[in-house]
């Protein structure tokens, strides 16, 4: 039954009833136009008394012309077989002991999907509907969400199938043939499967990393860093490696304030930039730690790191993707969540960061953390 037909008490009145006074809104105790979800209200007699400023928003309805209609043509909705909503939940009419409608997804005219879930208010348990309360949320934003765990789940599968099929391909052949291999060889194969292992504790790593962050859980552990020594770790690991003493330029500012951070996560960070200037750019790469301004309130110092290289450097409209999941610039290759990752520790510290182009031509990337000591020194 209807919305504002004969289920409702006062609804065969086809005049038009007046605005909602100021009252009837007092009563919910909230201030509507604030709310980031649409919120819209019916009174006993199934008129719409409120139609905030989202379900303006989500619904295209200016609210002036939803205020005073019957709940059902304010609010036409339809699930996903194509039947009425409100002819098939009968808020006014339907089953006494109802008190709501879990969430569902529901359609717009035009076919536009939205996500509604209602609640009736009564006077008494099994009294008349004084109040149908509905609420609605855009979907663009889950179905964002759901896209970008769908893009996490096949980027992970396609990372760990590559290192296990070497870990499994090289042990099985250990396995069958351990004899006919000289010791050399199976000193290689070892090497092998030992550094595909880490491949994939740093990739599980990095899913770690990832949930703690979206989900604001991500633990920072604060003791005194030395981040002159720190990048100078870093440094002399890559030389290691193979790159050229010469290849690169630190340039430490002094006197430093004293920083309290994640010395793990702070190394994190490090690795990622320095391992990006070094793989994705050219010439040499500059490492330049200097004080700056705090990027905490109340607080006036803090230290910068600034990581430079003379390569292609990004392209401008790429700038505003850099910390994105998923970005990798125009050379394929990795999850393309590390600076993603980057980012959100920074982030944790209490810190900002930064891209843009290096005087040299290339990217440059600076992160800034404040100093604070823990909670306990303070």
């Amino acid at each position: 039954m209807s919305v504002g037909t004969s289920s409702a008490p006062g609804a065969e009145r086809t005049a038009r009833p007046p605005a909602p006074r100021p009252g009837d809104l007092a009563e919910l105790g909230i201030d509507p136009d604030q709310l980031p979800d649409g919120l819209v209200v019916a009174d006993e007699h199934g008129r719409v008394i409120c139609f905030n400023a989202a379900a303006a928003r989500i619904t295209a309805v200016p609210a002036g012309r939803a205020l005073g209609q019957p709940l059902e043509t304010a609010l036409p909705l339809e699930d996903l077989e194509g039947r009425r909503w409100w002819q098939l939940t009968d808020p006014y009419g339907g089953l006494a002991i109802r008190v709501r409608q879990p969430e569902r997804n529901l359609l717009l005219p035009g076919g536009r999907e939205v996500l509604v879930s209602a609640r009736y208010v009564r006077a008494e348990p099994t009294g008349p509907v004084r109040r149908v309360v509905v609420t609605l949320r855009d979907t663009e934003a889950r179905r964002r969400t759901e896209r970008s765990h769908a893009e996490l789940i096949a980027t992970v599968a396609h990372e760990l199938r590559s290192p296990l099929t070497s870990v499994k391909g090289f042990t099985a052949t250990l396995l069958a043939k351990w004899e006919r291999f000289t010791d050399d060889q199976k000193r290689l194969m070892l090497e092998t499967v030992d550094a595909d292992a880490d491949r994939v504790t740093r990739l599980i790593a990095e899913l770690l990393d990832i949930s703690r962050i979206d989900s604001g859980r991500l633990e920072v552990r604060r003791q005194p860093v030395d981040i002159g020594a720190a990048v100078g770790r870093h440094i002399q690991a890559h030389v290691a490696a193979g790159q050229q003493a010469d290849r690169f330029l630190l340039r430490v500012q002094r006197p430093l304030p004293d920083l309290w951070a994640d010395p793990d996560k702070v190394d994190q960070v490090l690795g990622n930039l320095l391992e990006n200037a070094v793989r994705h750019g050219e010439g040499t790469v500059t490492i330049d730690i200097t004080p700056s301004a705090s990027p905490r309130e109340r607080e006036d110092v803090g230290t910068s790191v600034t990581v430079s290289d003379e390569g292609p450097g990004i392209p401008e409209e790429s700038m505003n993707r850099v910390f994105t999941r998923f970005w990798r610039g125009s050379k394929r290759g990795g999850t393309g969540l590390g600076l993603y990752i980057v980012k959100g520790i920074v982030e944790a510290h209490g810190g900002t960061i930064t891209v843009g182009r290096a005087p040299g031509g290339g990217a440059q990337f600076r992160f800034t953390l404040p100093v604070a000591a823990p909670a306990y020194l303070t």
